[in-house]
């Protein structure tokens, strides 16, 4: 049996990955799934972490794209439910998280690719507070949920992650946990009013890029406003 933890650099699954290590539990092997779209300082916290796990010779692969995340997003052929075609997923999020399905195909060829048949125990970073994301289904692996087991919420999820410096901060001083509720892809179309005007106001740079993949696609990233309408709003406020 191989222990893997998929570690999307997030305040939980990063406190998970430190906690293991802490306590000596088996570990692998630690998985990154980059689509291309995280916070520069999501990638500064994955290259902090790598350091870390070279220290305690643990193994860790950051998994990508064949083809880049735009790809997806706005040239690839799609059949639709008619049976015709389009281009591109569009927005990720909601009903539609293409996105997830792509992070669990490179999941399972890796799997595949470097453990062959042998049973895998993979490490699940959710906290204590966020049951109702405990996902129960048929798989030959094992999925265990540490930050549960030690009775450990998001709150003490990111304090474990400060005390351990990682404050995820932009090049421009902004700490990510201090405006946003999740640090998911910034692009993700599950983010709430509160957050979108948390990028916008402090970090125009990735407003810019959203507004960017806005312009390859006909669908509104949300249904309530276009991006533009929401720049109005957010200027008032």
């Amino acid at each position: 049996m191989k222990y893997v933890a998929s570690c999307s650099c997030g305040k939980d699954s990063l406190a998970m990955v430190l906690t293991l290590i802490e306590k000596e539990c088996p570990l692998d092997c630690v998985i990154f799934v980059d689509l291309g779209k995280e916070f520069n300082s999501i990638y500064d916290t994955w290259d902090k972490l790598t350091s870390i796990l070279d220290k305690n010779n643990i193994k860790y692969k950051r998994l990508t794209l064949n083809y880049s995340f735009d790809y997806y997003f706005s040239e690839h052929e799609v059949k639709t439910r008619n049976g015709s075609y389009k281009n591109g997923y569009s927005w990720c999020g909601g009903r539609t998280r293409w996105g997830t399905s792509l992070k669990s195909t490179l999941i399972d060829n890796f799997y595949k690719k470097e453990f062959g048949d042998e049973v895998i125990c993979e490490y699940v970073g959710i906290a204590k507070d966020e049951l109702s994301r405990v996902q129960i289904k048929r798989s030959k692996n094992i999925k265990i949920y540490p930050l549960i087991l030690w009775g450990m919420t998001e709150n003490d999820c990111l304090t474990k992650c400060y005390k351990n410096g990682f404050t995820y901060q932009e090049a421009n001083g902004v700490q990510l946990y201090q405006i946003l509720d999740r640090v998911s892809c910034y692009c993700c179309a599950n983010k709430n009013l509160k957050e979108l005007k948390a990028i916008y106001k402090f970090l125009p740079e990735y407003w810019q890029k959203i507004k960017d993949l806005q312009a390859k696609t006909t669908r509104q990233m949300r249904d309530d406003y276009t991006l533009e309408e929401l720049e109005e709003r957010f200027k008032k406020e």
